[in-house]
């Protein structure tokens, strides 16, 4: 169940904590006092896109906490398939939110939203104020009959969705045989060209990395070789250093017998040029011993670049290069043998179609069977929920198109009154006739899973009086197994709360903030009086709101028990 919830910084909220019961949780209020935010911060918690606008101070970030209690074997077990561990029992769900960015964890870890949704759907199901719309559309209710009978239905649905997948994926490769000759013989020149151009490169294993390190080498002794030479040049014989030194040297040798001081200077000069021509000897010798060649230089360039050219055109890899040529072989084959490959997938379609709808007919038949089930049941529902003359059906039947999901069309009908004609539900029901109707379906499918929780905003739109009372009755007794939250406008459901919840605004410090708080017997009472009477409450309204929630309190305990 879920036992705490926490939000901060949203909307109308500065920050609110509050600890549901097991039971039927009732959450009422006035009008505009944020009832609805307190639900769309679950939604929220859960993956719910967050408009800006809902963030109380922009400067803030915004959380909304969920706590989960779970006791379920079934529920823990299905977590754990999820690498889920309760901790102490606890599934601990949390979204912060600031600006345009989110962070979601679950016990802590950092997780998807799309993953949260997916733990959520083990712990609770909220039905949103508009969501019974849905029931008007014949995929939605093709759904809900799958939900019902999903221990059955669904893994065959899972084999009719595979071959749906399969058969198409046929109809694709068919129609790639749709052309004409000449745009034939256009491909199978082109991939020919292609299968040529790969054939004719002589791939090896490695052949790309090992050139790339003999290109690396080639490349750096190239370079060397001709900053050496070029260094050799400078240094060496003709216009070099050396002649230039030597030059030097003969015309001291000229003039230092008239000068002491120049004979220095001519001693020093040797120095250099013996310097010199002991640098010239040992660059000599070793570009002696360089073994770059230009032959091998370019022919390993020329190599390199070829395979980049193919990795460019067919993959970045020697292997994704040899596969694209298995594949292009393959394509070459099937349109140079067209008419029998064009046959022989025309052959494999067929089959492929006779074993979905083979699939599809059992699908067909085992909803059928659940259809008849969850008719009957749908109608036990509705009648207590004062639909007292209601006929209800559920139209199953074959359609041509293939779909994942089969071939069934379901269309539910109901006729309300005596002597009335089945009639699709949206030609003949109300918004408030639609939302009991939901509620007799979620109960149905409540009982089907171990979903501990189940939220209810506003479900009691557009009823009233005794089909109130019946709406009320209806969700005492589904707060009996499993925890409810209801946001109603309705005394009667009100009343009947094992745990009743006031929503109100407040103004403190000149801001207006929502709280929450929980009621005592008497608050409660004191709430269901403003329910029924409205501004003024007065002591009759008083009385009268006491005596329904004794009268609720009886049947919870007495006629609701059986």
């Amino acid at each position: 169940m879920l036992a705490n919830l926490h939000v901060k910084n949203l909307a109308l909220i500065s920050e609110l904590e509050v600890e549901f019961s097991p039971g039927l949780n009732i959450l009422t209020g006035e009008t505009g006092a944020g009832k609805s935010i307190l639900i769309g911060s679950i939604n929220l918690a859960l993956g719910q896109k967050l408009d800006k606008e809902m963030l109380r101070r922009q400067d803030e970030p915004a959380l909304v906490e969920l706590i989960f209690q779970v006791d379920n074997p079934a529920v823990c077990e299905a977590l754990l398939a999820q690498d889920v561990h309760p901790e102490d029992g606890q599934v601990i769900i949390t979204r912060r939110m600031s600006g345009g960015r989110s962070v979601s964890r679950i016990n802590g870890e950092t997780c998807p939203a799309s993953f949260v949704r997916r733990i959520a759907s083990l712990l609770l199901d909220i039905h949103g104020q508009h969501e019974h719309q849905s029931l008007l559309y014949r995929e939605k209710q093709l759904e809900i009959l799958d939900e019902y009978g999903a221990e059955e239905i669904l893994p065959v649905r899972g084999e009719v969705e595979a071959l749906y997948r399969a058969y198409q994926k046929l109809r694709s490769r068919l129609k790639e045989y749709e052309m004409d000759e000449e745009q034939r013989l256009r491909e199978i020149s082109f991939l020919e060209f292609e299968i040529e151009e790969i054939e004719n490169a002589g791939l090896k294993d490695g052949e790309d990395e090992l050139l790339e390190q003999e290109y690396r080498r080639l490349l750096n002794a190239r370079r060397i070789t001709e900053g050496l030479t070029n260094a050799y040049q400078c240094t060496g014989g003709g216009e070099g250093a050396a002649d230039l030194v030597g030059r030097a040297m003969r015309e001291i040798l000229t003039v230092q017998a008239l000068d002491g001081e120049v004979e220095k200077l001519g001693s020093a000069l040797a120095d250099v040029d013996a310097i010199l021509n002991d640098f010239n000897r040992e660059l000599s010798s070793y570009l002696a011993g360089q073994t770059f060649s230009e032959e091998l230089f370019y022919s390993t360039e020329s190599r390199l670049n070829q395979i980049n050219h193919l990795k460019t055109k067919y993959g970045n890899t020697l292997e994704k290069i040899r596969q694209a040529e298995r594949e292009k072989q393959a394509r070459l084959d099937a349109l140079l043998h067209f008419q029998e490959k064009k046959e022989e997938i025309g052959k494999e379609l067929e089959s492929a179609a006779q074993k979905y709808e083979k699939a599809a007919h059992k699908l067909h038949v085992l909803r059928g069977n659940y259809a008849k089930e969850l008719t009957e049941r749908i109608v036990e529902n509705l009648k207590e929920l004062n639909f007292l003359d209601v006929v209800f059906e559920i139209n199953l039947t074959l359609q041509e198109n293939y779909s994942p999901a089969g071939m069934d069309a379901a269309e539910y009908r109901i006729s309300t009154n005596p002597g009335e004609p089945l009639r699709d539900l949206a030609k003949v029901v109300s918004g408030g006739e639609l939302s009991r109707i939901m509620l007799a379906i979620k109960t149905l499918l409540a009982d089907r899973d171990d979903v501990g929780t189940l939220i209810f905003d506003e479900i009691d739109t557009g009823i009233s009086g005794r089909t109130a009372q019946m709406v009320a009755e209806k969700m005492a007794v589904i707060g009996r197994s499993r925890q409810v939250l209801c946001i109603t406008h309705l005394p009667q459901i009100a009343a009947m709360a094992d745990a009743h919840f006031e929503i109100a605004k407040a103004v403190e410090n000149g801001e207006t903030r929502t709280g929450i708080r929980r009621l005592d017997q008497e608050s409660s009472v004191r709430e269901l009086a403003r329910m029924l009477g409205g501004a003024k409450i007065t002591g009759a309204v008083l009385k009268n709101a006491g005596e329904m929630k004794e009268l609720a309190q009886v049947q919870k305990n007495t006629r609701l028990k059986k």
